[in-house]
């Protein structure tokens, strides 16, 4: 066992995380996200939820500055009805990295781009739209 790492962070996820170069993406998918056909590498955390999984990873890995938003959410396409769990990510995200863009990205091409990620985490949340990417930045001392 490690000290200061969630034990919401497999094993297999901290060496994933350690693995990842700058640019890197990985994705954490929802309960419905087509998971195990996209994913390069898969992780299973079916127990958790998608924020907890999203401030355990960011309290380990720090995300790009060098891009416009290392951030990208799947577009439910209805801005005026926006899934209540993105204000979750937003603030979680401010609270761990400060303020970050997000971008938003169509259904078929949010797909697309997972297909391209490091990794994806299959998760067992249930908020529906509640996929996240995030592109790893650098670690600076």
């Amino acid at each position: 066992m490690l000290k200061n790492i969630s034990p919401i962070i497999s094993p297999e996820l901290l060496k994933i995380l350690m693995e990842m170069g700058h640019g890197d993406e990985i994705v954490i998918g929802d309960g419905n996200f087509p998971s195990a056909s996209i994913a390069q590498r898969l992780v299973r955390l079916d127990g958790h939820g998608v924020p907890e999984i999203l401030d355990a990873i960011l309290a380990l890995m720090p995300l790009d500055t060098y891009v416009e938003a290392p951030v990208a959410l799947m577009d439910n396409g209805d801005a005026g009805n926006r899934p209540e769990i993105w204000a979750k990510y937003e603030q979680i995200v401010k609270d761990r990295e400060g303020d970050k863009n997000f971008a938003l990205e169509e259904r078929f091409a949010f797909y697309d781009r997972a297909k391209k990620a490091y990794a994806v985490i299959a998760t067992g949340e249930t908020a529906i739209y509640a996929n996240i990417i995030l592109k790893k930045g650098v670690v600076i001392n």
